[in-house]
């Protein structure tokens, strides 16, 4: 039976909402008043400038809402859904990719290597004040030659008597230069799985964070190099929870889970921006929505969205009952940030020439996901893991 479609909400046509919670919802309008009050009238002039010049007061805001570690359970974090973490990413990356990057880096990657891995000094030492948005953490991974393939880093640490001694550097590194803690990967040269955590203080002796400068994309980011010279730590700053690349991955898997909410954010705003500015924008004596051209970029965006937000909703449910393969995470990834690239690039269209401008978040978006199409994995290592458990076979070299 076909009923009066007067109602129907153009950014939730289907009406995804009526399959969230009570709860669910809450936390979604929750996160959306944050990014309104405090992120939206000012990202575009942070993304101008290449500066996140309140990037710890905005840090300590997300912390005081429980936005920081959201997902964990205890030492001050909220212990929430995979789905609610998910909502507020797709919130947060609506407002700007570098800000849902802020909360993933600090949450799914330096928090969770602590909270997975950790000892219980060290959880007790950084926990808490990283949930508040007290400390900053950061996650120190990717090197200047060893991107896709981590095994290969050059990062080293040694032993000297009780501790540790550290030499290296990483690249690309969100929240770097603003962080009290680092995450830090390095080739041990240990029996049985030579790579090894190290959470390290960013005041030790020998430790920098030199900022990334000449950005065309994340310029509402801090983006930075990690140099470790000599970096001596107690034998006590090892995670001692976790051996070989399995570590590093499992951070990955859950800020990956992240983007595929947050790519979506990305495209909803952009789509949002496209179908507002068609039914205002008049050519030939009438609004550019009432042209089939306009109608099947409309049409089309609201498709891909509409497909991307229910398979992040389901990875969600998923991850919170029965878990998730890295598969199924690569998946989401895959999708989801290549349509919303795609999302983007249309609504450009839509507004025309106005579409470059950063008076419209759209070229925004764009130019930002193409950096979030390449972190936490390229296309073509998800490509290469979904291959593999399709067919069995590994092609990675």
């Amino acid at each position: 039976m076909l009923t009066n479609t007067s109602w129907a909400n153009p950014l939730d046509l289907v009406d995804i909402t009526s399959v969230l919670t009570p709860e669910e919802r809450q936390v979604r309008d929750s996160v959306r008043a944050v990014c309104a009050k405090s992120i939206d009238p000012y990202v575009a002039g942070w993304f101008e400038s290449g500066e996140l010049p309140v990037a710890r007061e905005l840090t300590r805001e997300l912390g005081s809402v429980g936005l920081l570690g959201m997902h964990l359970e205890g030492y001050g974090c909220a212990g929430m859904s995979a789905v609610d973490y998910g909502l507020a990413c797709l919130e947060l990356e609506a407002s700007d990719s570098g800000i849902r990057s802020l909360v993933s880096v600090q949450g799914s990657l330096a928090m969770f290597a602590i909270w997975a891995y950790g000892s219980e000094e060290q959880k007790q030492e950084w926990l808490p004040r990283m949930a508040a948005g007290e400390a900053i953490g950061c996650f120190g991974l990717t090197e200047p030659d060893f991107g896709s393939d981590p095994g290969g880093m050059r990062t080293t640490a040694r032993r000297d008597g009780d501790d540790w001694v550290l030499n290296g550097t990483k690249m690309w590194i969100t929240n770097g230069s603003i962080a009290d803690v680092a995450v830090v990967w390095a080739q041990t040269g240990e029996a049985g799985g030579g790579i090894r955590g190290f959470v390290v203080p960013t005041d030790s002796p020998g430790f920098s964070a030199p900022l990334i400068h000449h950005k065309l994309s994340l310029r509402a980011s801090i983006t930075s190099e990690l140099v470790l010279e000599e970096v001596r730590l107690p034998g006590s700053a090892i995670l001692p929870g976790v051996r070989g690349l399995k570590g590093p991955l499992g951070c990955l898997s859950e800020a990956r889970y992240g983007i595929v909410w947050g790519a979506m954010g990305a495209a909803r705003s952009a789509f949002q921006t496209a179908l507002e500015y068609a039914g205002q924008r008049i050519q030939f004596d009438r609004p550019i929505s009432g042209f089939q051209l306009t109608q099947q970029k409309l049409a089309w965006m609201n498709q891909e969205l509409t497909n991307g937000t229910l398979l992040a909703l389901h990875l969600g449910r998923l991850k919170d009952t029965k878990g998730l393969r890295p598969d199924q995470v690569s998946v989401g990834k895959l999708n989801n940030v290549s349509k919303a690239i795609e999302i983007c690039r249309v609504a450009r269209t839509v507004l025309g020439a106005n579409g470059i401008s950063l008076e419209f978040p759209v070229i925004r978006h764009a130019n930002n996901l193409e950096s979030v199409l390449t972190y936490e994995g390229t296309v073509e290592m998800h490509t290469l893991i979904v291959g593999q458990a399709l067919t069995g076979q590994a092609a990675f070299r």
